[in-house]
């Protein structure tokens, strides 16, 4: 952790400043509806003051009644002036602060990730920087929230300065006559020592107040378990996927056990302990230095005006501006000390924000080919998953053409998931190369080599939105043509029972009426989602883990049929599922140790292949003779 004490004032501001700027970006009416706002608030008690003295003034003094109406004239208009001003800017900062949030979240975080490589999104790494991105800006408010919020007071404090400071030099430019007995009064040594004073008691209230900013700082640690803690277990009750389990295993004591044991923000935590408690001395120690100056500034301005240096209407004025002029001098230290507690934080944002992309993003286009025909070779490949030593594939070797039937088996864990995100360039090789056509395809447009291929992953996602939008993966989109990669992925009868067809929302997340749907329907809506797409390339990747044998070999040879002329690769833990297809290769620790046909693996007694299809047969022959 960088040290705060080393931060300078510019530093400060440069790292806060850059962060107003982003937002100024995803808003632009943001800042200029926040600072109309805040100096509006700031000069409006300063006004008020000014104009009650010079009618106190007068009501002390000569009571002429031109004077009066003159002053109190001005002050209602100016006053209403202000009143309307300061509602329309309020308005104002109700409409961009209602949506700055959300705009911030979707503008620089999630664009980001959107346009990250897939190799850095899925790296552990760049997940625990952006949690605790989170967690600074849930727990703390640091990070963007600071210099949404934190800023303001800043500039509060400025301009409630600047108008303290313009109501108050008369207070020490304006001599005691000659004569009077407190003459002492317009000694420039008492003067000093009465503007030292001042500074002395609003530095130490700044520091005080900082030093409780700072308690909450130290606790950030702490502070993020006890929050997932809670996350995690606080919504256990509400988590559709985990109440089957918690009720059945009763999971629900390990959540009571958690909130009974882990006492960060209950009472007598630690919560309380190191921030609340002494924090609450801090503050009553510098609200008792506030009290002290507000009395010596009583004392100070009651003597001037005894000795005839002003009216009565002043001394409101005076007491009320430099009471007021310690505390926005204070509120700017404390500002500047928050600001300063923010560098660290949104150093960690820019961190995120500046990731730049790695992988080479190509220039050469996909060969679009009528025939569909493309070679695929693997050559020499070899692949680590960032931040490990352990090698997923290590000198895969293998060719095979567009067109084919290839399956890809093996043990889980030995590299048949790796091998596919490789081949689709979610991962570039650690070492070697993968050809299309014969050139290495890194040297192709990035997003135009990706649109070659068709993917249903084991862990696919469907969204909470209506089912033809979820095929297509768009929001206006071919609706017969979604209509018929639904019928071919054998879902039409189920279309047919959607009380809205296409437009029926998939899940209730977002609508009361939407419907669910079973993990084989939600299997068959994935198939028709890489249908529609129309890539040369199909490729499934165990997304029927879940099913029983037939059901998978009844899903694949349907698929089988509807993947006409495309490449289909086919990824399956089931031997039994893939014998249809023109090639299988085998894999085992990460490397393919055979490849051909499924008779001629089968007849090769010492391979793999013959080994895991005789255990498996072994299974369910056992499992035939047990059924009654």
């Amino acid at each position: 952790m960088k040290n705060e004490k080393k931060r300078s004032l510019k530093e400060v501001l440069q790292v806060n400043w850059r962060g107003v700027k982003l937002l100024h970006g995803v808003n632009p009416q943001y800042y200029p509806s926040m600072v109309c706002n805040t100096i509006l608030r700031a000069v409006t008690p300063y006004v008020t003051i000014f104009f009650s003295a010079r009618i106190i003034n007068e009501l002390a003094g000569l009571r002429r009644p031109e004077e009066l109406t003159r002053w109190v004239v001005i002050t209602l208009v100016v006053e209403a002036v202000l009143a309307l001003l300061r509602q329309g800017a309020a308005q104002w900062v109700n409409m961009t602060e209602s949506a700055i949030s959300i705009q911030e979240d979707i503008t620089l975080f999630m664009e980001k990730l959107f346009s990250m490589d897939y190799a850095d999104v899925d790296d552990q790494a760049t997940k625990e920087k952006l949690q605790k991105i989170k967690l600074n800006e849930s727990f703390i408010a640091l990070g963007f929230p600071a210099v949404r919020y934190r800023l303001i007071p800043l500039l509060s404090a400025l301009a409630g300065t600047i108008s303290a400071v313009a109501l108050t030099v008369s207070l020490f430019t304006t001599p005691v006559p000659q004569g009077s007995p407190l003459m002492f009064l317009n000694s420039p040594l008492f003067l000093g020592a009465v503007l030292a004073l001042l500074l002395v008691v609003t530095v130490a209230t700044g520091h005080l107040r900082s030093m409780g900013g700072k308690l909450t700082s130290a606790m950030n640690e702490e502070g993020t378990f006890g929050n997932n803690i809670f996350g995690h277990f606080g919504h256990l009750g509400t988590n559709k996927k985990a109440a089957v389990d918690v009720r059945l295993y009763e999971q629900q004591e390990m959540a009571v056990h958690y909130f009974l044991t882990e006492t960060t923000f209950a009472h007598g935590g630690a919560y309380e302990n190191k921030v609340v408690k002494p924090g609450s001395w801090y503050g009553a120690f510098g609200a008792s230095l506030s009290a002290v100056l507000t009395g010596f500034v009583y004392v100070f301005t009651c003597l001037k005006a005894w000795a005839g240096a002003f009216g009565v209407g002043s001394v409101t004025q005076y007491v009320g501006v430099v009471t007021a002029l310690a505390g926005n001098l204070s509120d700017l230290l404390w500002s500047v000390g928050q600001l300063r507690g923010n560098v660290e934080a949104m150093e960690l944002i820019f961190e995120f924000l500046d990731m730049p992309n790695s992988m080479y993003q190509g220039t050469l286009t996909t060969e679009k080919r009528a025939d569909r025909q493309y070679e695929v070779e693997f050559r020499d490949v070899s692949f680590k998953y960032p931040n490990t030593d352990t090698w997923a594939l290590r000198h895969v070797n293998m060719k095979f053409q567009v067109g084919r039937r290839l399956a890809v088996v093996g043990e889980n864990g030995s590299g048949k998931t790796t091998f596919i995100k490789l081949l689709c360039r979610l991962y570039d090789p650690t070492e070697g190369q993968i050809l299309l056509n014969g050139i290495d395809i890194r040297k192709y447009d990035y997003r135009d080599y990706m649109n070659i291929f068709s993917v249903v992953f084991q862990d696919f996602q469907l969204l909470a939105q209506p089912l033809g939008s979820n095929v297509a993966g768009a929001m206006d989109y071919d609706r017969s043509r979604a209509e018929k990669a639904l019928i071919d992925a054998g879902f039409g009868d189920r279309l047919a029972e959607m009380p809205k067809g296409l437009d029926t929302y998939l899940y209730k997340d977002l609508d009361k009426e939407g419907v669910e749907v079973s993990g084989g329907e939600a299997q068959k809506i994935a198939i028709a989602r890489a249908l529609y797409k129309d890539a040369p390339f199909i490729i499934l990747d165990e997304p029927t883990a879940a099913l029983d044998p037939l059901a998978e070999a009844e899903i694949y040879s349907k698929f089988d049929q509807i993947a006409g002329d495309r490449t289909a690769v086919y990824i399956s833990h089931r031997l039994s599922s893939c014998k249809f297809c023109d090639e299988i290769a085998v894999f085992d620790h990460g490397a393919v140790v055979q490849q051909g046909g499924h008779e001629e693996l089968l007849a090769d007694e010492n391979g793999k292949y013959h080994e895991l299809w005789h255990a498996q047969a072994q299974y369910y022959a056992e499992q035939k003779e047990e059924a009654p």
